[in-house]
């Protein structure tokens, strides 16, 4: 054979495998494309998943109708109820001094038993801003590590009036800062750029956790969340054990078991808005005394990270930090960006193409 059949012979088995390489490529491209991608939220209760999902909800479902906006009306007049029974409890059990005015008001609320959201009229609306109103739960309200009270009371609280209004239509703020406690699994799917999502939210109290196992499967990344917020808050659970110890703990259960020891995984540290006006009165020395940054919103952040970086010590898999406040929508626009890049950049390492 002469030299130059021999040299065209060989470009053309070059061709071919090129041909092949492409047609592999575009194959995988499509299995990819087809494939689903499922995002695990895990994280303790009242950390912020739920949130999260909210977000998914509006920015990639069409947010909210008129079936999900009358559960949250309901729901969010009971916990306005709910947060003034509570801050009741605490004025009579840390001894907290409150107007005779308020006195009278709260006997009221125990022996009318104020508890559903169809309680809320006007003449308990006219209470609670009267209640509200009194130093003394002002004063409850800023002790609030010592009992367990969401840190949204605040909030409902000063729109009590517009809450009670019986033609109330919750805001998307409304329904981002609404609290209800997820039990089970709750999954939201939908699509993106093509590509599909199943995104799963499990109960982050101690006696959910057991359902987790369930969704292990098939997991494509998993969304830690963090509330940096909480480092003097007891559990509702157990009120011996710091949230924060409890969270560090939960993560390295999770992120260093079998199952997910080489997954890539997201550390959203949620609440940094709450975290900014809390340390610069509270020291982070009450949960970590190792800590020496002082009432330093930048340190503390820091510490914070440094503490769950230290636990997820795997070098097999990648861990990608993102601080936010999960009711900035468009900032979990940019969270939720940085995790399809994150899935997508690890299905181009497993193809060997990067």
């Amino acid at each position: 054979m002469g030299q130059g059949n021999r040299k065209k012979k060989k470009q053309k088995e070059e061709e071919k495998k090129k041909s092949q390489e492409i047609e592999d490529k575009m194959k995988k491209d499509l299995e990819n494309q087809n494939k689903k991608i499922k995002l695990l939220v895990l994280g303790t209760g009242e950390s912020g998943k739920s949130t999260f999902l909210k977000q998914l909800m509006i920015l990639y479902k069409g947010g909210f109708g008129k079936q999900d906006k009358a559960l949250y009306t309901t729901t969010i007049r009971s916990n306005l109820i709910s947060h003034t029974k509570i801050l009741i409890d605490a004025i009579n059990e840390l001894g907290i001094e409150v107007k005779s005015k308020s006195k009278k008001i709260m006997r009221e609320f125990y022996e009318m038993e104020y508890y559903s959201a169809e309680d809320l009229t006007e003449n308990v609306q006219s209470q609670i801003t009267t209640l509200w109103q009194d130093p003394g739960f002002k004063e409850a309200y800023e002790r609030r590590s010592e009992f367990q009270l969401p840190d949204t009371a605040n909030f409902y609280l000063n729109n009590c009036e517009r809450i009670s209004d019986p033609k109330f239509e919750p805001t998307q703020e409304d329904i981002l800062l609404c609290r209800i406690p997820t039990t089970g699994v709750n999954v939201i799917q939908f699509t993106v750029d093509d590509r599909p999502w199943q995104v799963v939210d499990v109960g982050g109290q101690r006696s959910e956790r057991r359902k987790w196992i369930h969704q292990f499967d098939d997991v494509s990344i998993v969304l830690y969340v963090v509330a940096t917020s909480e480092y003097n808050q007891k559990l509702y659970e157990d009120q011996t054990v710091n949230r924060m110890h409890e969270s560090l703990i939960l993560f390295d259960q999770t992120a260093n078991s079998d199952l997910f020891k080489e997954k890539n995984c997201v550390v959203l540290f949620n609440k940094i808005d709450l975290l900014k006006q809390k340390i610069k009165n509270i020291d982070l020395k009450v949960c970590f005394p190792e800590y020496t940054g002082g009432k330093n919103y930048e340190q503390g952040c820091e510490f914070i990270k440094q503490k769950f970086l230290e636990v997820g010590r795997n070098t097999k898999r990648t861990i990608f930090t993102h601080f936010t406040s999960a009711t900035d929508t468009e900032n979990m626009r940019g969270v939720f960006d940085a995790v399809t890049t994150t899935v997508l950049e690890a299905e181009l390492k497993t193809d060997g193409y990067i």
